[in-house]
């Protein structure tokens, strides 16, 4: 059948209404399911140039916080009553554009919903001959070119270098640290939340790892990197980690500024770092990043990945959470830290 009979055939059952997660109210501090709304919209009609997805899998993410506070950011804040929106991976049921047909696996933009009625030019093929469609939210997604572009082409690795990286057990530092040792690293430290998590980040073949619950995050890692000290430090974190990371960083360091989750439910401004001064007398460049903004390496960023996954040098884990209902539960999870690697819902 094709696409197009799929979507004017009366005997293929094509859904008017979807089921989505509503922002019914802005968070203060750590959200609440009160904050979410469950809630029934009509599709709209399917026009030239759309297909119609079912969305298999969608992605919560940390940077979803900031988009809940209405203020002025690098992304637009969530409107309250309305569906909110994030990566997912689904399945066209139903098309009028030119280049996806009826079956295709594909990547878009409009998450927390159902089915979602999508450009056809906002969405990308995912290929699943390559890997599970959850992986292109994940390692093969967003989160797999945060990963890369932000050690290699923000922080400017070189082979040699030791490298820290910040919540290292979630969706991007446990791809950051097994990039770095496919890429010549001397030293790969990590840390987490949890021994579980610990333990996990050394199966991944990360040489050093510590629970920063265990003590002082700067004591911690002065153990872990030793005499050696750091040059690049991944920042997934902020706070009392990139005070740390200053600490230990050698001259020259570079810091790649990606999240700093421990700050995104606060309600008062943080007090670390306090020893930004020492970036003069070291000579180090802090750099922040958006992945959007690093979208030319990705043709270049998918080759190697798929590479790395399929001789095993790189692998990845998921939490998985069923059912959209659950998904307001599951992203104030992920500010918890209760995910290992990345966290997705499955519809």
């Amino acid at each position: 059948m094709s696409a197009d009979t799929a979507a004017n055939n009366p005997t293929t059952a094509l859904p008017a209404t979807t089921r989505e997660i509503r922002l019914a109210s802005r968070p203060h501090g750590r959200p609440v399911p009160e904050n979410f709304r469950l809630a029934e919209s009509r599709l709209p009609e399917l026009r030239d140039g759309q297909v119609l997805v079912r969305n298999l899998y969608i992605s919560v993410d940390p940077y979803m916080r900031g988009r809940m506070n209405d203020v002025k950011s690098y992304s637009a804040p969530f409107a309250l009553d309305a569906a909110l929106d994030g990566g997912a991976v689904g399945e066209v049921i139903a098309s009028r554009a030119e280049g996806r047909t009826v079956g295709d696996a594909v990547v878009h933009q409009l998450g927390w919903r159902e089915y979602a009625v999508v450009d056809a030019a906002a969405t990308t093929l995912a290929r699943t001959d390559l890997a599970p469609a959850p992986a292109f939210l994940g390692a093969l997604g967003m989160t797999g070119l945060t990963a890369y572009a932000g050690l290699l082409k923000v922080a400017g690795f070189q082979r040699g270098d030791a490298v820290f990286v910040s919540g290292a057990a979630g969706a991007v530092g446990s791809l950051v640290g097994q990039i770095a040792k496919a890429e010549g690293a001397s030293r790969v430290i990590g840390s987490a939340g949890s021994p579980e998590k610990v333990a996990r980040l050394l199966e991944l073949g990360f040489d050093a790892a510590f629970n920063y619950h265990d003590g002082p995050v700067r004591e911690l890692l002065r153990e872990a990197a030793g005499s050696e000290g750091i040059d690049v430090y991944f920042d997934n974190v902020g706070g009392e980690h990139l005070e740390a990371a200053l600490a230990e960083l050698n001259v020259g360091g570079r810091v790649a500024l990606c999240g700093a989750i421990s700050q995104y439910n606060a309600t008062v401004a943080p007090a670390a770092p306090r020893n930004l001064a020492v970036a003069i007398g070291k000579q180090l460049t802090l750099r922040g990043f958006l992945v959007g903004g690093q979208r030319q390496h990705a043709a270049e960023f998918a080759a190697r990945m798929s590479g790395w996954l399929a001789d095993g040098t790189v692998r990845y884990d998921e939490t998985i959470v069923d059912g959209l209902e659950n998904a307001p539960q599951a992203f104030i999870d992920l500010l918890d830290g209760a995910n290992t690697g990345k966290m997705l819902v499955r519809i």
